[in-house]
């Protein structure tokens, strides 16, 4: 079970490091395109923290 999720954490890790470099390497994303990764964003971190706390235990 451990290696299903160290799998799934290190998927939800690239796709949050995706998620940064492409809002720090454009300038010209609109207000909504912003919105749309912070939501993102918001699901990955939840994702990840729910999968660090099942690894804990």
């Amino acid at each position: 079970m451990n290696d299903k999720i160290e799998i799934a954490l290190k998927y939800y890790n690239q796709q949050r490091q995706s998620i940064l470099d492409t809002v720090n390497g454009n300038s010209s994303l609109t207000a909504d395109q912003i919105i749309h990764f912070g939501e993102e964003m918001s699901i990955l971190e939840y994702k990840i923290t729910a999968l660090e706390v099942a690894k804990e235990n």
